[in-house]
């Protein structure tokens, strides 16, 4: 059974954090890439290009699950994610998180329009409460 989100969080969820807190990809040898994630979408954009190394070496250290955790605040997704099997290619790890990151992203939007319609919403996608 899915934990339910208190609707008020399904859009902080999905917002940007703070520069210090992005998610900072790494090489295998754990060499800084420059290459960062400031949001759960910008995550999935991410993970879709990085290459593979940096996944194989930030999933086994739980590095994705705690940044989704502590700096994204959605305890749920992280807690999934610790379910993918250990061991999988590099290529099949990434489509598993995409699918799961995607799927995530989704729910939290749905979320979020039943609290906002967009009729309540300016064009710039900000909504009044």
């Amino acid at each position: 059974m899915s934990k339910i989100i208190a609707k008020p969080d399904a859009s902080k969820i999905l917002s940007d954090v703070p520069k210090e807190n992005a998610f900072r990809f790494c090489t295998a040898d754990g060499v800084y890439t420059k290459i960062e994630a400031m949001s759960l979408e910008d995550f999935a954009d991410k993970l879709d290009g990085i290459d593979a190394s940096s996944i194989l070496f930030h999933y086994p250290r739980g590095d994705f699950q705690a940044w989704i955790k502590k700096s994204i605040g959605d305890s749920e997704l992280a807690d999934k994610m610790c379910f993918i099997p250990r061991g999988i290619s590099g290529e099949s790890l990434r489509q598993e998180l995409l699918k799961m990151v995607k799927t995530r992203v989704s729910e939290l939007k749905a979320l979020k329009q039943e609290v906002f319609p967009s009729s309540q919403c300016n064009k710039e996608g900000l909504c009044l409460s």
